[in-house]
């Protein structure tokens, strides 16, 4: 009897090439290409940086995904509050399915199970295509995408997206922490400062990361009927406003006898970090790529930047966001507590209105 072999290492994923077609490999070996954090590369296509196995999965989605008038599709940066968005959208939209809290699909399966990333885990065999005709309606799906790297079918069908923001410095901190959890054994941790570096300079999966935020955002303002932009910390300070705001957009609405019966409230206690993180299937489940599912639950909080970044580290990312959110209308306002980084200093490019 042959031993159990154990599942495949956590970075597989992110270090695989699946099988290419001659006219992919020629594309992908056409492009700017950088080292990765994680993977061998980053290769820019479309003005954005892509992993090669995120690349092959985004090639393929753009060719074949076909949007649904009903669908809804989360696209983040990545680490971004995307585990916790994913859990509240399944538990929003398909509450009808599951009236039962103990017997909820997310007390046994991960958010990203529920809510597969388009490019990521949809589409990462070419060879065989997926069969997506019988998921029932509204089909949930997400992507780190930028609005370039789209499939036309989303751009030009009314499916709904939902776009979720977070500070760049929360963000960078928290890809930097999860990047060292997927590098391969024995590779040793990127430091800070590359990374920082790195990230700075938009070399990231899906960066450069402000203008992956802000192709989101000039759509949400051209299209509100099909795109809503929400931001982290805002959800964070008011969760229950943005969930009731996000069931309107959805079409899905907490009727009168939900909201008696604290349906809304019910929602974010299951979705919550503290709940999600202490389930048994996320404290010691594994996904299909090999991937620990505790990978995906760190902290969750506003501010924890001020913990890793220094006074002159903070400047750089500060300064690319007033200069590249300048004229958009784009705006941040966060509560004093969370502004004073370990200096007691207060940083005031948070108060502005980029208009």
């Amino acid at each position: 009897m042959k031993t159990p072999q154990p599942p495949p290492p956590v970075v597989s994923r992110y270090l695989q090439e699946n099988e290419l077609s001659q006219e992919d490999k020629d594309l992908i070996s056409s492009l700017p290409t950088e080292k990765g954090w994680v993977a061998n590369y980053l290769h820019k296509y479309q003005g954005f940086w892509q992993a090669t196995t995120h690349m092959q999965g985004a090639l393929a989605c753009q060719k074949h995904f076909q949007a649904l008038e009903s669908d809804i599709l989360l696209v983040t940066t990545p680490k971004s509050g995307t585990t916790w968005l994913k859990a509240i959208l399944f538990a929003l939209v398909k509450r009808e399915h599951y009236l039962d809290p103990q017997r909820h699909p997310l007390l046994t399966e991960n958010p990203h199970v529920l809510v597969p990333f388009l490019e990521i885990d949809v589409y990462t065999d070419i060879q065989v295509l997926p069969d997506l005709s019988s998921l029932a309606p509204p089909r949930l799906f997400s992507t780190h995408l930028p609005y370039s790297s789209l499939p036309d079918s989303v751009k030009h069908s009314g499916c709904k997206v939902v776009y979720l923001c977070r500070d760049p410095k929360d963000a960078f901190v928290s890809l930097w922490h999860f990047a060292n959890k997927l590098r391969p054994v024995g590779s040793g941790a990127s430091s800070l400062a590359d990374a920082f570096d790195k990230f700075c300079r938009g070399v990231s999966v899906s960066g450069p990361f402000w203008d992956h935020i802000l192709g989101f955002w000039k759509e949400s303002l051209k299209r509100p009927e099909s795109a809503i932009f929400i931001k982290f910390e805002e959800m964070k300070e008011e969760p229950a406003l943005h969930l009731r705001r996000l069931a309107k957009f959805l079409g899905c609405p907490f009727s009168p006898e939900e909201e008696t019966h604290g349906v809304v409230d019910g929602i974010l206690r299951l979705c919550s970090f503290e709940n999600l993180s202490n389930l048994d299937v996320n404290k010691s489940g594994i996904l299909s790529s090999g991937m620990e599912n505790n990978a995906f639950f760190r902290k969750g909080e506003v501010g924890d930047w001020m913990n890793y970044l220094t006074t002159e580290m903070v400047k750089k990312p500060d300064s690319i966001t007033q200069e590249k959110f300048h004229g958009s209308g784009l705006k941040r306002v966060y509560s004093i507590e969370n502004l004073r980084d370990f200096n007691g200093f207060i940083h005031p490019w948070i108060f502005m209105e980029f208009n």
